[in-house]
């Protein structure tokens, strides 16, 4: 005995589901995510973050001899430290 009846005969189509008119394709998405695969999405987030957080720590490493922003000798620089005036000689480089 079939269960759900019998299905179409060959050779007929199926009928085309109704269109939902007040729901976007975006509303959708979402309603899907956040109800039937909120733990896998919540998993895919924990993993996303924990990949994030492993190549920061991974690239913080403080190697010696590196040369090494520093804010507070950029702010203390003026003109006078920053440009150097020369007189060059026309046809001569420096």
């Amino acid at each position: 005995m079939l269960v759900g009846g019998p299905g179409p005969s060959p050779g007929t189509l199926a009928k085309p589901a109704a269109p939902w008119p007040t729901v976007s394709n975006t509303d959708a998405l979402g309603q899907l995510l956040y109800t039937q695969y909120v733990y896998f999405f919540e998993a895919a987030g924990f993993i996303l973050l924990t990949a994030m957080i492993g190549a920061i720590t991974l690239t913080l490493h403080h190697k010696p001899n590196v040369k090494r922003q520093d804010i507070s000798a950029q702010n203390a620089r003026d003109r006078r430290v920053a440009v150097e005036l020369r007189k060059v000689e026309s046809g001569k480089g420096l």
